[in-house]
């Protein structure tokens, strides 16, 4: 009978920790700021259909980074449980710091498990609150382990960078393209501290706008709106020009082939793999 190769918990939990930062530190980086009307999320995806950035409830948004397969069915299981809890009880009820504790004990009890292995991936929940310093930000390692953080957060490949610029560049009461044009330029920092361009086609921009009139606070940044807030030439379908396919623009006027312009185009982007 042989003898069972033996490994000290504390190595088991150094290598699956060390699995895990590799997988998640390969992933395209996340920025979640905050700025004069609530909170900005902005993340370097050259996919339109698998999104890091998605809305959860009302006044609450997710952002990951990781593997897809892997914090979408977190994804979805945070909807769920928001969705039930607000039915069973309040829409009130339903709060970030509730939604971080659950994803806090599902992280930890898959992470410190023997039976499978760790999840790839790190999340960012978000709650916009009826004031600026009411918002509350969450960020979720892969072993469940939770911080609260304050005006700006960071995740994927190259954080340290990336946070030591948005700590030199971001200021309380930010405009909303400000603080849009602090997190690009943070994104932009690659291993080095060399600066590279990044454009509205590789981004996935949204945000929770307290100032909005309905209950859901989530908004996406897309098409033109994006473009002129980070200042880019708009594209001819989008600036308002006038030939043989008619009259296209932001304000709304139509030609042949012009109202089906930009979002479907956006739409047909070619997708990036299942990484994040």
């Amino acid at each position: 009978m042989t003898t069972p190769f033996y490994v000290s918990p504390q190595q088991a939990m150094a290598d699956r920790a060390d699995y895990a930062r590799k997988g998640i530190a390969r992933g395209r980086s996340v920025v979640v700021l905050t700025y004069a009307d609530g909170i900005l999320f902005v993340a370097e995806n050259y996919s339109r259909a698998l999104h890091k950035i998605s809305e959860i409830y009302d006044r609450i948004a997710f952002a990951a980074v990781g593997k897809y397969n892997e914090f979408e069915n977190l994804r979805i299981g945070g909807v769920r449980y928001a969705d039930i809890r607000g039915y069973s009880y309040a829409r009130n009820d339903v709060t970030a710091r509730g939604l971080a504790n659950v994803y806090a004990q599902t992280l930890g009890t898959i992470f410190s498990s023997g039976g499978e292995k760790p999840y790839e991936v790190e999340l960012i929940v978000a709650e916009v609150g009826s004031a600026p310093e009411d918002d509350q930000i969450y960020r979720l390692t892969y072993d469940g382990s939770v911080a609260d953080e304050h005006n700006y957060v960071a995740m994927g490949g190259n954080v340290d960078q990336i946070t030591e610029q948005l700590k030199r560049e971001h200021r309380e009461g930010l405009s909303l393209e400000a603080a849009l044009k602090v997190a690009v330029d943070a994104l932009s920092r690659d291993g080095s501290g060399e600066k590279r361009s990044i454009t509205a086609s590789q981004l996935e921009v949204a945000t929770l706008d307290r100032t909005r009139p309905q209950q859901r606070k989530f908004k996406r940044l897309v098409g033109g709106q994006l473009t002129r807030l980070l200042g880019e030439a708009e594209p001819a379908g989008e600036a308002g020009t006038t030939g043989a396919a008619g009259t296209t623009g932001a304000a709304g006027t139509t030609g042949a082939a012009g109202a089906a312009g930009s979002d479907e185009g956006a739409a047909r982007a070619t997708p990036e793999s299942t990484e994040e």
